[in-house]
């Protein structure tokens, strides 16, 4: 295992396309890393530098502390897992666990040994005969992952591996990876577009747009404390509910709702509200706002409502995941997570309570953070 660090790195492509700008991170030994962000955001060109297979612009990385511009892949001693599980047809399970083994001249009896660990730990073991054509695609992809754990890297790199499967498998390997990490501490990078994999994989996420590190933390900070609107609106499940507002003297405007928030810049901001953070009950001192119910969403466990009020939506930068669009463009969207068996109803009008401390404040034109309730946040 090694440190995997990112010094400056930058990556602009023949035709002019700036994929990576800049990109500064240091992966600690053992670490999980994750890097999120939109299509185009230049994660995946990211983890293919580190891998050799792209090579940088600008900058420098380095494995284990060497720097390793402009050695092979193969010299690099990392593995990878990509999202098509390249895995060797012609081969049964077996061969293609022990194939980097081989390639790396490991002796027969202690590759044996390995690859019995490794099938052992990813249930594969009555697999061993088969070739991937038999296999079902949660097989071949514990497959692709068993022939890079079995090497022992100094890195592993994951690019999206769990992205081809059904919603369902893709649950219970993201709980079976999280087991075989802290099983096997190796120093890892994990590429996704999908937010819920970085929230439950990551020991940290890397959250990127446009080809730069918008914000580097544990997935509690990047949830509770985002330094940009980017962020704010990008993580979450629901998504943060983000509002067009108006603030002077410390009291925010935004349609309907109206409140007071200390230290707010006077000017233009987006204020944003989690989901969880709106309640049908509250203290009286907290604000409230009344919103009509436009669509119940049922989930068993809990209800997600989207009510509407009189307000102008905003849209987190390039990223626009607001939820469902308003029949009336002056009414914008509230998202709520509510328990289950609530008594609510579409054409419903609800009033809605929700704590200053949960509130975040924005930028409209930077997309910085400028103001939050909680004492917590870090402006």
């Amino acid at each position: 295992m090694a440190e995997v660090a990112f010094h400056e790195i930058g990556k602009v492509f023949p035709d002019g396309t700036v994929a990576v700008e800049d990109f500064t991170c240091t992966v600690t030994d053992g670490e999980f890393l994750v890097l999120v962000g939109p299509s185009g955001c230049g994660k995946t060109t990211a983890l293919r530098i580190v891998a050799g297979l792209e090579q940088p612009t600008s900058g420098a990385i380095a494995i284990g502390g060497q720097v390793v511009n402009g050695i092979p892949p193969r010299a690099r001693d990392i593995a990878m897992v990509f999202q098509n599980y390249a895995l060797y047809p012609h081969k049964t399970v077996g061969e293609n666990l022990s194939f980097g083994l081989k390639m790396h001249k490991v002796p027969k009896e202690q590759a044996e040994v390995r690859v019995r660990e490794v099938s052992e730990l990813l249930a594969l073991t009555e697999l061993l005969d088969r070739r991937p054509a038999q296999l079902s695609g949660g097989q071949r992809q514990r497959v692709a992952m068993g022939r890079a754990l079995a090497r022992s890297p100094k890195a592993f790199l994951l690019d999206e591996p769990l992205s081809n499967l059904d919603a369902q498998l893709r649950t219970q390997l993201r709980a079976e990876l999280k087991q075989i990490h802290h099983r096997f501490p190796t120093t890892s990078i994990y590429v996704t577009h999908d937010q819920i994999e970085a929230m439950t994989l990551g020991d940290r996420i890397a959250v990127m747009s446009e080809g730069r590190l918008l914000q580097l933390g544990t997935p509690d900070e990047i949830y509770r404390t985002p330094r940009t609107l980017f962020v704010a609106g990008f993580i979450g499940s629901p998504p943060m509910n983000l509002l067009q507002a108006v603030a002077s003297g410390g009291e925010v405007r935004a349609g309907d709702l109206t409140f007071r928030l200390p230290g707010v810049p006077d000017g233009d901001v987006v204020v944003g509200l989690r989901p969880e953070a709106l309640r049908l009950e509250g203290a009286d001192d907290e604000p409230t706002v009344s919103v009509r119910v436009d669509v119940v969403e049922a989930l068993g466990h809990e209800i997600v409502m989207h009510g509407s009020l009189r307000a102008k939506q905003a849209s987190a930068q390039r990223v626009d995941r607001s939820g469902l669009a308003p029949l009336d463009a002056d009414r914008a969207t509230l998202i709520m997570r509510l328990g289950a068996g609530q008594p609510i109803a579409v054409g419903d009008v609800v009033p809605l309570r929700f704590s200053v401390r949960d509130v975040h404040a924005f930028d409209p034109a930077t997309g910085d953070i400028v103001a939050v309730g909680s004492e917590r946040a870090a402006v």
